[in-house]
């Protein structure tokens, strides 16, 4: 397996990024398969799957916009039959804890009959600095209708790390791991940590599920990507993830990275300087 070459289906994202960095440092064979890559892969496109897989032994597959959405499930079976037909032999799944939809994604994946491993994350860390809540965190003020429920944000960097060992150790295949960080925190501790790591005040502010959606939608979001935040925080963000997992430390023999250290060094690399 570490000879054959590897698909990084979702392009150089959040974990794509990491992951190829990684496999590049240990001199493995990869390409990724996005809109834009040399052999084109698009999620709505089925048609074009084959000629984007063709010639891989093994996957690593970051589905967008999110495997809650509604056809999640039917175009990760479709991908991994897909890729049976291609001659893989093996897809890494990142899947998240506590969606419905995403556990009939991991469900699709496995009745393809595809050796597979399922990465189960938290909420990342780097939504924070590189996502969604970035240029609120910069601006002084994140608000989002998140109160006293605690999540164990995960490092996207722990995330890569264990998805190379699963690419690259065929111990993992058949196995499903719940990756999460150290400790729960709420989203108001989490940004107190970032004040307190950038030396300088950030506020968080509680806000209504109304005013979230209308914020989102002057900011010229589509409906579709409105509505599937609002099932992200109403009924993910509910509890029911605010467990500490060991799953990083089931994959790599260490402990997860905390929040802590993350918002740190993202301070220290000047991301949240106003």
């Amino acid at each position: 397996m570490q000879n054959s070459e590897i698909i990084l289906v979702g392009g150089a994202g959040k974990t794509g990024g990491r992951i190829a960095e990684r496999l590049a440092k240990r001199d493995l064979s990869f390409r990724f398969a996005s809109r834009s890559s040399a052999r084109p892969f698009d999620w709505e496109k089925p048609a074009d799957w084959a000629a984007a897989l063709a010639g891989a032994r093994s996957a690593y597959v970051s589905f967008q916009p999110d495997l809650a959405v509604s056809w999640a499930a039917d175009a990760i079976g479709g991908l991994a039959r897909t890729a049976v037909d291609c001659g893989l032999t093996h897809i890494v799944l990142l899947s998240g804890r506590g969606e419905e939809g995403a556990q009939h994604a991991e469900e699709a994946l496995k009745a393809s009959g595809i050796g597979y491993t399922i990465l189960r994350a938290s909420w990342f860390c780097q939504n924070f600095s590189e996502g969604a809540f970035a240029e609120q965190v910069a601006a002084g003020e994140l608000a989002l209708p998140a109160g006293a429920v605690t999540e164990p944000f995960i490092d996207a960097d722990d995330i890569a790390d264990a998805a190379v060992a699963a690419l690259t150790d065929p111990r993992h295949i058949g196995k499903t791991y719940e990756l999460t960080g150290p400790r729960s925190l709420t989203f108001r501790e989490a940004v107190g940590e970032i004040a307190t790591a950038g030396g300088r005040n950030i506020a968080y502010r509680q806000i209504s599920m109304t005013e979230f959606r209308e914020g989102l939608g002057a900011g010229g979001l589509p409906k579709g990507l409105i509505d599937l935040l609002e099932e992200l925080f109403t009924q993910v963000l509910d509890g029911r993830n605010s467990q500490v997992a060991n799953g990083v430390e089931e994959v790599l023999g260490r402990p997860a990275r905390d929040f802590g250290h993350y918002a740190r060094d993202t301070a220290a690399n000047g991301t949240w300087r106003a």
